[in-house]
């Protein structure tokens, strides 16, 4: 064996610094699922994802989701419901629609790279009280979070 530097041996420094890869979180509204999950991936797996969210009909941000995520920890209260519009001409490794009606509304996603799909109950739709309400919102949070640990 020739003498030299092996690169494995740690004294060789890295020469290109690995880039985070973008994903785009797509449902109807951008007020529950979408939100929560792009606070759930930032939270979890922030050092390898640049995450965004956005609807095909943008609302406003769920009151019951920025308070299931502040029980985990995750602050979501600066989040605001946004529009594909605001991601035209941003290339995306991955783009995930979490509902079924974004999928069928959304069936290309500009700048979208691998397009997959994982359909979450719409916790906004929740009817009863409060309790009930947020009972439904946790739930649906944590699908999303046990998703995302398996998936990303």
């Amino acid at each position: 064996m020739t003498a030299g530097r092996n690169p494995f041996n740690g004294e060789e420094k890295r020469t290109q610094i690995e880039r985070k890869k973008k994903i785009l979180f797509v449902c109807t509204h951008n007020s529950s699922r979408s939100q929560m999950a792009e606070g759930l991936l930032r939270a979890l797996r922030g050092n390898r994802w640049e995450v965004a969210s956005a609807g095909t009909t943008p609302t406003g941000v769920h009151p019951c989701a920025v308070a299931v995520m502040a029980e985990i920890g995750i602050d979501i209260r600066d989040h605001r419901a946004k529009g594909l519009d605001a991601f035209q001409g941003i290339a995306f490794d991955e783009v995930v629609t979490v509902c079924d009606h974004a999928q069928e509304s959304c069936p290309v996603v500009p700048g979208g790279g691998v397009k997959r799909h994982q359909s979450f109950e719409d916790p906004a739709a929740a009817k009863g009280t409060e309790a009930e309400v947020l009972a439904v919102f946790r739930r649906v949070r944590d699908e999303i979070r046990n998703w995302i640990m398996e998936t990303y």
